[in-house]
């Protein structure tokens, strides 16, 4: 066996010492079966402590962090740490791995927990945001996450009792979540006066919504719902670790030592001090608790694992011991016995028996340990110290010999001699000190050879020499005892040494990797009598190698299971078993030697034990004796799909061009052409990188691929039909096994898998996202409804995927090397195998992952490469073929035969009933019978067996066979030459297809008069192909060199052919043999064109810069062309023979005279007059329209005009053909555009008569043929040409409405600012000044007066307790539509204001809220579906926003979606069935996103258009088409699988038609959609084309359309001045042709309707000025429902001191007037101009109003007439207040001044006095109760108080803190500072007002919140209760009479909402 092969013996986990307590909580567990669950390093540990066995799970790559127990308590999940952490759950009985949880947390996942019934589990990552993730574990699936919290987050649990809660508790918080959808929620705990704010560790769930948590300080805290209601004091001394919940109640664990023992009430029942028992010592801390019955059990922080039985509980039995924190480097076994010792950082050396695998002895040293060594009689034990020192202890007791400290640094390696008789002692000061054992440990000798720290050495058997090892890679040896070192390497050549522990020498080169320079490998043994090396490296594995081992990256076998670095390894002395240790896991693993022998038995053990696969893992390298690859697979497998530029990228590049071509297209561009092409026939199969792409479908057609087409081939007719969904390569295929669905696989940067119906040849589905590059095998399931791919990224990764729902179940890294082929298992659709190069894999889904076996290959044969793989008749039978001609029969993953098959690899195979086919290199396709016993019979492809119905000629006999499949009685075959056939049972066979095989196709040309083309290309033919409806190869000849041109002479009997080599031939082109040829240049040929006329002439274009002009007759070379600085690209003749045009790489457009090649230069005008024979050129103004935007890019690579010069086709380096109007004048001409061809489309040519379009790919090989549609030729065209690159240049349209829709930036509210522009420094910043006097404890003086004047003396008086929403006066209709909806059959309206969705009933005026959004809703859907009556769903704004889905009556939240569309969500639309729900954002890309909104998961999203998408509605019919409207877009988009295809609104012929600005979209039956413009116009599109425009359907923008599901009539809404005929609402019949309009009689100038809804003969408007109006359809009435303010702030707000009637006043410049009783608006009074105030009298018989410009009016309530009006000032009144005396009137402006009035002196209203000195603007006035004095609250947070009516400041404090207010609605003032809170650093709070009893006071913000206080409020950031309705900024706030209610009015949201005070 070469010496580089791994050894045959197996290492086998027999006992991990150890139990990982440091840093981990709640990690021990009983299971069902009574054995113990915990975790070491990175291995699951089942101990059985009965029959003291361990089973162990090896899923993890790295250390385990966390453990959850199922509550079957059969099942665990365990979380890791590392990069890209997982989670495992497992079965603790079989240890198989049930899933596997990735893809969402990084750095690890620190707390994992179960939910009751163990459906859910919810993780916790270690991440910046302790992210938080509930997981359906079973599917793998993430249901939900969140960001958990800026802290550590220590422990999380369900609530048992209560469904979809779930509590999280950490450093300095705790908190409760609840799911819903896919948003998890949280609210943090109350800690309040109950207890302090400090770090929760663990917690456990009891009933009622009772959370029992442990803290930091030992207290134990007691929750009700999110408040802290009581604590157990000190229930344990110090922090509380674990705490688990059983039947019997709870038992904790604490710092203290202590476990404690609660029953369920949380009583104490019993406490067990474990620091007390024997086995206890001081500092012991338990981290983890288990009580099940009458055990408990305990881990410790020092890695013990304690077992207590209840009644004996002062006797813990200690049942597992490890080392504790610190490294553990110290390892040596016992020279006789089977005993191993470890000393560690620690300071403990213990002494472990292997046989009884328990800890023996144990003693505890002053220092660190960090290496030993047992001498060779066994008596000694020396121990080596971190100090420098050592020391030796006799291993009977343990005492000490002998202390020594002769360096400074640390010991890292000490030996005793084999004789026993000497101690070398290895320092990190590279020195060796020996000493002799006999002289009581004397230094006998010392080595200095080492320039570094010595790590490893070595005693001769003889104990003359020593080798060592240093940190530098030195390897030096000494002689011993005087330790002179040996330079001479002869001398040591022969030395036999006793052991080999060194890493470095020849014997050892193996270990280390051939190339890599690493030096992770820590420690090796060599085991002599087996010939085997065990190392221990950085990497947390334990490998086994053969020894000795010379060659550098040998072979070995790697074993998992430490998490970090293994720092020693060692055999025991009888070589049974191999010890390692770990540094920072700190545990001992001890493995079990299986020898070769036994191996056999041995791998059906391990099938049962482990399923990582590293029993049998080959290392990385190369294997010695791989044999070579073969050619065809070795050149497939450099071929490379990555592409310079995805089609992907092309609209960012474009979007970056766009600068450039605005400047460029000022002109008018021209139309695209009218007449059109389809694809017709396509000459290509994909067979020379392709495997098994090649089916027959149940009609019997036959589906194959090449480039970007799916092919459907009908044989019979000979014709195809295409599947043209994709855009780049397709590389895989497969079909559906019980239907005609084809799935095919292409290249992309995020690449796509289509699934399509090869009958309709639509997609099904398309599944993206989870593979880069390109996919390169798929494979349906036995059943249909799953799908495998496999992608070409570097870890090839495999997912599994359920189709039709486009969801990835699971995915895995598949291998480093490429994968050929994937199948899943026809019997159990959760196992599939894949195969490829140097490997097979057995996979199994577990959950998300995968878990995967490598094929066993066993000692008998190399590992092969595998090219294909089928199953056998049962689920473990696996057949393959190889690379070398063989086929292996495997069972499970072993192989159990091997037969030779084919020479050369085995490509194809395929399954029968009884049998099976193969197909290899060697052109043979082999039948056999069902074992691969007997080949039953062979078919050679030859030519002579070719039958006379073929399409074409075989180009060589046996090509390499790549796909095979059989049906319908034949056997169809696909060849590598890219040749489809058709084999007969009984032989003969049939060509069906064929192209071009691998290597780039330029050379075009059409003949002059008959329907047959030429091709040449660099697979080094010359084919002629027929045109006609036989679509066959006609005639092929072979070259001596590639080509890349060809020409028909203009008589069309010859044909030239430019090669590759500078040559150029002419051939006859009937029999294509030579008639000429010539050869004068040396680089490529690259076009060649005849003469026109006789063809006298040949013009010959080179990559040499040179045109050569040939006289055909006299074959004589007469002209050239120079002056060309690049290479030729293109040359064209024109009509009389005498000119050339040439163009060249540099761009350049050349004019050469012929024959002799003279320049010519010809300016643009006359160009364009010349007539050119043909033109294929790219350059000059005739065809400058052709090149892109992103021509820097791609390149134009050729063109073609039809003979009646009008249409131009061009191909270009995208794939793209396109057709252009002839002469393409100006840039960026507009176009067709076809997808077909995959990459560069390097020829066009139309044929003689215009009629076909011939095109050919480069790298795809392809010959397409298209069919020429002239004008007028109309039909739907199957797959539509995209108009142009970009939007058209014409103007959307403009609307002021519109715009300011379009450009609105909406607040969030937690950004929100200032609502007034205030200076200075906020109340509860300042410092306060001490007052002079502190009062004496007992006061003599009067009792201080009363803050305030109080109205209801006499009651007893009551605070406050909550406030309820019982009215709000709102609705957001000045920039949101579509929002006002019928419930119940017409009795109630559904609407929204602010951020509450409002539910109205018509005929009460009764509300109810939905209150559940946290920030302004921007839209409002209900489900029209009869399943989901009343189910709403609403959007808001928001960084990342929410979508509630709730039920109208109950207001139940159904679901929350957490959506990434950042800024808002502006509109949402349920699908027909209801279960589907599309939600369009107003980020950047306006994402449009499709969910399931029941389970809360996001099924497809896509970026939906550049500028504002305004609606995007499905249509009423349908579950996967919808269509989005907005700036100047229209699109109409279908979703299938994940995928979301749009397709623009084509303008088509309709004369006129431009793209405006679409604003509302209806629908109607046959496909027809409705859109409503911004100019009136509503446009009628059938699919996705216009076919008619109704014109002027309003006069102004349609702002809103609504279907009736009824009865299909159409409503719409637009914006219209009121006429007489016209009306702002109107209705129309199902086509839109007939209408009737409706007068809104609103009395306004301007009528804008914003929303529409139709139902039993009522037409519900929402309008732009916040009115809901119902109209009857039969009477025209108009029942105005709902009146609010159009614009707000609502800065005015006076409650009638009386009466439950208020007014406000508003921006709108209305003042109205509200009962709250009747739930409406009374009257309203429009003033003319923004009204900032409003006050009524004390008596309520006057009202006195502020205006914006200093006017202020003051009414007589009872006529609403004009009392009396005046402007003193010329800005606005902020506030505006009469005295209780009803004497003064006092006005505040932003003047920074007061003016008083005197009302007694009559309706003059001079001005009698003003408060001089206001620092800044006044913002609140309140006057004292006996009309004295006033109080005013400024602009800079000053509050000043003045006497009235002088105006003189007060700044005595004891005389105001004695005078009594009428009214409080200052925010500023010591009585106040408790409004302020804490976060209010760029807000303001901007009202106030104190309740009629005086003890509350509530308040307004800048955040949109109402606050309750208790007043006074002298504290700083008071407790409070607070209010969440209105959008950001809060204008005005006060009680109404009786504080009854309160009515608080909104800044944006101009609302006003009443509360009822409880």
């Amino acid at each position: 066996m070469a010496d580089g092969a791994a050894p045959n013996c197996h290492l086998r986990l027999e006992w991990v010492y150890g139990y990982r307590g440091h840093q981990c909580r709640n990690n021990l567990y009983y299971t069902a079966s009574k054995e113990i669950v915990y975790f070491v390093a990175g291995v699951g540990v089942v101990y059985n402590t009965r029959e003291h066995k361990q089973k162990f799970f090896l899923g993890h790559s790295d250390d385990i962090i966390s453990l959850a127990l199922h509550p079957e308590r059969t099942l665990v999940a365990t979380g890791q740490v590392g990069k890209e952490p997982h989670i495992c759950v497992w079965d603790t009985y079989n240890l198989q791995t049930i899933s596997i949880l990735k893809d969402v947390h990084t750095h690890g996942v620190a707390c994992l927990a179960f939910d009751h019934d163990g459906q859910r589990l919810v993780s916790i990552g270690l991440d910046s945001k302790n992210t938080i993730c509930v997981w359906d574990w079973k599917k793998g699936r993430v249901l939900a996450t969140a960001a958990g919290h800026i802290d550590r987050i220590f422990d999380v649990s369900w609530d048992l009792h209560q469904p979809n809660k779930i509590i999280s508790c950490g450093v300095k918080h705790i908190k409760f979540w609840s799911l819903c959808g896919n948003a998890l929620s949280a609210k943090r705990g109350v800690f309040g006066k109950t207890g302090e704010l400090q770090t929760i560790l663990c917690l456990a769930c009891a009933r009622d919504e009772i959370t029992y948590s442990g803290a930091l300080n030992g207290d134990i805290y007691v929750w009700k719902g999110i408040n802290l209601v009581r604590t157990v004091h000190s229930a344990h001394g110090s922090g509380i670790f674990s705490m688990n919940a059983c039947e019997e109640g709870f038992a904790t664990g604490g710092r203290d030592g202590c476990v404690r023992l609660w029953d369920l009430n949380f009583q104490p029942i019993t406490l067990i001090d474990l620091r007390e028992t024997d086995q206890g010592y001081r500092g012991l801390s338990v981290r983890s608790v288990c009580w099940q019955g009458d055990h408990i059990l305990v881990g410790t922080q020092d890695s013990e694992i304690f077992e207590i039985v209840v009644h004996e509980r002062n006797k813990p039995f200690l049942i597992m011991q490890g080392h504790c924190e610190g490294e553990l480097w110290a390892l040596a076994v016992h020279p006789t016995k089977p005993l191993a010792v470890t000393g560690s950082d620690d300071r403990s050396v213990r002494i472990w028996s292997l046989i009884d695998h328990a800890l023996i002895a144990r003693c505890n040293m002053e220092e660190a340990i960090r290496c030993v060594a047992v001498s060779s009689d066994g008596i000694h034990l020396a121990l080596g110290m971190k100090d420098g020192s050592f020391t030796v202890l006799r291993i009977r007791d343990m005492t000490e010999v002998v202390h020594i400290k002769d360096r400074k640094e640390a010991i890292h390696e000490l030996k005793y001699s084999p004789d026993g008789s000497y101690l070398a002692v290895g320092s990190n000061d590279s020195s060796i000190d020996i000493y002799g054992v006999l002289q009581r440990y004397k230094k006998v000798g010392e080595c200095f050879g080492s320039l570094n720290f010595i790590t490893h050495m070595d005693w001769s058997t003889d104990s003359k020499y020593l080798q060592t090892n240093d940190g530098s890679g030195k390897r030096l040896f000494y002689s011993m005892p005087s330790g002179k070192e040996i330079t001479n390497k002869e001398e040591a050549k022969d030395v036999h040494w006793a052991t080999w522990t060194c890493v470095l020498g020849p014997e050892v080169n193996g270990i280390w990797p051939k190339y890599l320079d690493v030096n992770g490998i820590n420690s090796v043994d060599a085991n002599f009598k087996d010939q085997v090396l065990v190392t221990a490296d950085d990497y947390g594995l334990v490998k086994l190698f053969r020894y000795p081992c010379f060659k550098r990256g040998a072979k070995f076998k790697k074993y998992i299971g430490h998490s970090a670095h293994v720092t020693n390894v060692r055999w025991s002395y009888d070589y049974q078993w191999v010890i390692s240790i770990g540094g920072a896991d700190h545990s001992v693993f001890q493995w079990q030697l299986i020898p070769e022998r036994k191996s056999k038995e041995f791998l059906h053990i391990v099938l049962q034990e482990s399923f990582v696969d590293s029993n049998s893992d080959q290392s990385d390298s190369d294997q010695s004796d791989v044999p070579e690859l073969d050619s065809e697979i070795e050149q497939e497998l450099q071929i490379n799909y990555h592409r310079q530029i995805y089609k992907e990228d092309l609209p960012q590049l474009k979007e970056k061009c766009k600068e450039k071509r605005q400047a460029a297209t000022s002109k008018k561009r021209e139309k695209p052409p009218d007449s059109s092409v389809r694809l017709h026939f396509v000459h290509g199969y994909r067979g020379y990188d392709c495997r098994n792409n090649l089916f027959y479908t149940q009609t019997g057609e036959i589906v194959y691929h090449v480039a970007a087409v799916g092919i459907v081939y009908n044989r019979q007719q000979n014709i195809q039909r295409f599947y043209l969904g994709h855009d780049d390569d397709i590389v895989c295929l497969a079909i559906h096994p019980l239907k005609d669905y084809i799935s095919t696989g292409q290249v992309s940067r995020d690449s796509t898998i289509h699934i399509w119906d090869a009958e309709l040849l639509k997609p099904l589905s398309i599944l993206k996202g989870h593979h880069q590059f390109g996919v390169c095998a798929v494979d349906f399931s036995a059943d249909g409804k799953r799908l495998a791919s496999v992608g070409l990224d570097e870890n090839h990764t495999i997912v599994l995927w359920d189709w039709k729902k486009g969801e990835k179940l699971s995915s895995v890294r598949g291998s480093a090397e490429k994968i050929f082929v994937v199948k899943l298992n026809p019997y159990i659709p959760d196992k599939l195998v894949t195969a490829g190069i140097k490997h097979i894999k057995f996979w199994q889904r577990a959950g998300g992952g995968l878990t995967g076996r490598k094929g066993y290959f066993g000692n008998l044969r190399k590992i092969e490469t595998i090219m294909c793989v089928v199953y056998g008749w049962t689920d473990e039978m696996v057949f393959s073929g190889t690379s070398t001609g063989d086929v292996y029969i495997w069972k499970d993953m072993f192989i159990i035969k091997r037969i030779k098959a084919h020479d050369g690899p085995v490509f194809s195979m395929h399954a029968l009933e009884k049998g099976f086919v193969t197909g290899g290199k060697d052109g043979v396709v082999v039948l056999w019978d069902d074992s691969f016993e007997r080949c039953l019979k062979t078919y050679s492809i030859k030519r002579s067996a070719l039958a006379p119905g073929s399409k074409g000629l075989l180009l060589e006999d046996n090509p390499s066979i790549r796909a095979i499949t059989l049906g319908h009685g034949h056997i169809l075959v696909g060849t590598k030459n890219g040749e489809i056939l058709e084999i007969e049972k009984s032989g003969p066979i049939t060509l069906l297809v064929q192209g071009h095989m691998e290597g780039e196709v330029w050379g075009l040309d059409v003949h002059p008069h008959l329907p047959i083309c030429a091709t040449v290309s660099d697979d080094k033919t010359l084919r002629i192909w027929d045109l006609s409806p036989s679509h066959c190869m006609l005639a092929v000849r072979k070259l001596k060199k590639s080509g890349r041109c060809c020409c028909f002479s203009p008589d069309g009997k010859s044909l030239a052919v430019g090669l590759n080599d500078g040559s150029f031939l002419i051939v006859n082109s009937d029999t294509l043999e030579d008639l000429v040829s010539f050869h004068h240049r040396k680089e490529h040929i690259s076009d060649i064109k005849f003469s026109p006329g006789s063809g006298k002439y040949l013009a010959v274009a080179s990559h040499d810069n040179f045109v050569d002009i040939y006289n055909i007759m006299s074959s004589k070379r007469v002209g050239i062309c120079k002056g060309a600085s690049s290479y030729i690209t293109h040359l064209d003749w024109d009509k009389r023979g005498k000119l050339l045009q040439v163009n060249t790489g540099a761009k350049e457009q050349l004019f050469f005279e012929a024959p002799r090649g003279k320049p010519q230069i010809i300016n643009n005008a006359e160009v364009d007059k010349i007539d050119w024979t043909s033109w294929t050129c790219v350059l000059g103004t005739s065809c400058e329209g052709i090149w892109p935007m992103v021509s820097e890019v791609t390149d134009v690579s050729a063109s073609c005009l039809t003979s009646n010069k009008k249409v131009l086709v061009t191909g270009d380096d995208f794939g793209f053909v396109k057709l252009f109007r002839y002469p393409v004048k100006g840039k960026y001409g507009k176009f067709k555009r076809y997808v077909a061809h995959s990459t560069h489309v390097t020829n066009v040519r139309w044929t003689h008569d215009d009629g076909l379009l011939v095109t050919v790919g480069g790298p795809d090989t392809t010959v397409m043929i298209w069919t020429h549609e002239l004008e007028g030729y109309k039909q739907a065209i199957q797959y539509d040409s995209e108009e142009s690159d970009f939007d058209s240049d014409e103007d959307g349209g403009y609307d002021s409405d519109v715009t300011r829709e379009n450009e609105i930036n909406y607040t969030i509210r937690a950004l929100t600012t200032s609502l007034r522009p205030m200076s200075g420094i906020k109340p509860h910043l300042q410092q306060k000044e001490p007052s002079q006097e502190e009062r004496p404890p007992v006061s003599r003086a009067l009792p201080q007066p009363e803050k305030l004047q109080t109205n209801n003396v006499g009651k007893k008086k009551k605070p406050i307790e909550d406030l309820t929403l019982a009215l709000a006066f709102g609705y957001r209709g000045n920039d949101c539509r579509n929002n006002v909806h019928y419930l119940n059959d017409g009795t109630d309206i559904i609407y929204h204001t602010a951020s509450i969705g409002i539910v109205h009933n018509i005929a009460t005026g009764f509300q109810s809220f939905y209150l559940e959004h946290t920030d302004d809703i921007l839209c409002l859907t209900v489900n029209q579906h009869p399943k989901f009556q009343k189910i709403i769903a609403t959007g808001q704004v928001g960084t990342a926003p929410l979508i509630h889905i709730w039920d109208a009556t109950t207001k139940q939240t159904h679901s929350v979606l957490r959506c990434y569309h950042s800024k808002g969500v502006c509109c949402v639309s349920f699908s027909a069935t209801g279960k589907l729900l599309l939600s369009v954002g107003l980020d950047p890309q306006y994402t449009i996103t499709v969910w399931r909104w029941q389970e809360g998961t996001k099924v497809a999203s896509k970026s939906g258009h550049t500028k504002r998408i305004f609606v995007a509605e499905f249509r009423p019919d349908s579950d996967t088409q919808f269509v989005s409207v907005g700036m100047k877009h229209v699109r109409f988009w279908t979703f299938a699988g994940k995928a979301l295809q749009s397709k623009k609104g084509n303008l088509g012929s309709i004369e006129d038609a431009r793209m405006q600005t679409m604003l509302a979209v209806a629908f109607g039956a046959n496909n027809l959609t409705f859109t409503g413009t911004i100019s009136g116009d509503v446009y009628v599109w059938r699919e996705h084309l216009l076919v008619r425009i109704v014109a002027k359907a309003h006069n102004g923008p349609v702002f809103t359309m609504y279907t009736t599901l009824r009865d299909g009539l159409i409503v719409t809404g637009g914006k219209e001045r009121p006429s007489k005929e016209g009306g702002a609402v109107k209705l129309w019949d199902q086509e839109l042709k007939r209408c009737r309009a409706f007068r809104l009689e609103t009395g306004q100038a301007m009528d804008t309707v914003r929303s529409v809804c139709r139902c039993k003969g009522k037409i519900l408007v929402g309008t732009r000025n916040a009115e809901i109006i119902e109209v009857g359809e039969k009477n025209a009435a108009c029942n105005i429902l709902i009146n609010n303010h159009m614009d707000g702030p609502i800065w005015g707000l006076s409650t009638h001191p009386i009466k439950d009637i208020f007014l406000s006043a508003a921006e709108d410049g209305t003042v109205r007037l509200w009962d709250i009783a009747e739930k409406k608006m009374l009257n309203k009074v429009n003033l003319g101009h923004p009204a900032r105030t409003v006050a009524y009298s004390p008596e309520g018989d006057m009202v006195a109003i502020g205006m914006k410009n200093g006017e202020f009016i003051i009414l007589v309530v009872t006529s609403l007439t004009i009392w009396g009006k005046k402007r003193d000032r010329r800005s606005a009144i902020q506030d505006i207040k009469f005295s209780p005396s009803s004497q003064y009137l006092a006005v505040g402006t932003c003047e920074n001044a007061i003016d008083f009035y005197d009302l007694t002196l009559g309706p003059a209203l001079n001005r009698i006095s003003y408060c001089r000195d206001i620092a800044s603007f006044v913002l609140q006035i309140d006057f004292s109760a006996d009309s004295n004095y006033i109080q005013v609250s400024t602009g800079s947070y000053k509050r000043l108080v003045y006497e009235v009516p002088l105006g003189k400041q007060v700044t005595e404090q004891s005389q105001i803190e004695r005078i009594t207010w009428a009214t409080w609605t200052s925010i500023l003032g010591d009585e106040v500072i408790g409004i302020w809170s804490r976060n209010l650093d760029k807000a303001d709070v901007n009202c106030a007002c104190v309740s009629h009893s005086g003890l509350n006071i509530v308040t307004g913000d800048d955040f949109g919140l109402v606050k309750l206080f208790d007043f006074p409020c002298t504290e700083k950031f008071a407790k409070h209760k607070k209010y969440l309705s209105h959008s950001a900024q809060i204008a005005n706030i006060k009680f109404t009479s009786g504080d009854r209610y309160v009515v608080s009015s909104g800044g944006q949201d101009c609302s006003l909402f009443v509360w009822k005070c409880l």
